[in-house]
């Protein structure tokens, strides 16, 4: 190749910045660079939410462990927070003590089906609970296995048009086939980009919402587990 054309080149990749390449994008290519951008800015505003809220939750975990096991007694603890909005264990607790209260204001007089009606209880306040905690998750996940492949796609494209830019010219130099090229890796690029963020992070928040779950189950057998000492106690007394 004549160096004039070597030097050419160079300097007109030289002047091509990554806000060029997307301009001279076809429209195709265009809309998945778009959507690829508008998908990773949801993914990080995601992230960044999921982790203030894991955080925020778990040091609420923290307050109501020590409340509770604080000697302060059931019905006290339950006044304080029956008015309040609570999440967390404090939910799996109100939901508890509430249907146990309207179970003894009837007058419950079979401990089973009173222990059955306050798991029921808690068992769909856990379910709520884990799915505020693993809400949008699904969508980190999506991201994470779509957006190489959407990418791939706007690859696809672009050397397409490097294709029929040579066909169209009838030549097989650098500053033909350069832009499709280029347009072709930067949304190959975007695509990583937004895919990267969104596995790592699923991987990590859906671990962390799995040990608040847990923590959240341990506690609610547990309490479960003392309730249910507190009805035959309160059975046998009615029975003398």
């Amino acid at each position: 190749m004549d160096g004039n054309i070597v030097q050419g080149t160079l300097a007109a990749a030289g002047s091509v910045s990554i806000w060029d390449l997307f301009w001279q994008a076809g429209f195709i290519v265009k809309l998945v660079m778009i959507g690829l951008l508008g998908a990773s800015v949801w993914t990080w505003a995601i992230i960044i939410d999921k982790t203030m809220r894991y955080g925020s939750f778990r040091r609420q975990l923290n307050k109501f462990e020590s409340h509770f096991w604080s000697g302060q007694s059931l019905e006290e603890l339950y006044h304080t927070l029956s008015d309040r909005r609570t999440s967390g264990m404090g939910a799996l607790f109100v939901a508890a003590m509430r249907e146990w209260k309207k179970s003894f204001e009837k007058g419950a007089r079979s401990p089973l089906g009173l222990q059955t009606r306050i798991d029921k209880a808690m068992d769909v306040t856990l379910a709520r609970e884990m799915d505020g905690l693993e809400s949008r998750l699904g969508f980190l996940a999506t991201i994470g296995s779509a957006a190489p492949f959407i990418g791939l796609f706007g690859t696809v494209i672009g050397i397409m048009t490097s294709f029929q830019a040579i066909a169209g010219s009838q030549q097989t130099s650098l500053a033909v086939v350069a832009p499709g090229i280029a347009e072709a890796l930067l949304a190959t690029a975007i695509g990583l980009v937004a895919a990267i963020p969104a596995v790592v992070a699923y991987n990590k928040l859906s671990s962390d919402a799995g040990k608040l779950g847990m923590r959240l189950e341990a506690f609610a057998d547990e309490f479960s587990a003392i309730l249910s000492r507190q009805i035959d106690e309160k059975l046998a007394q009615q029975q003398r």
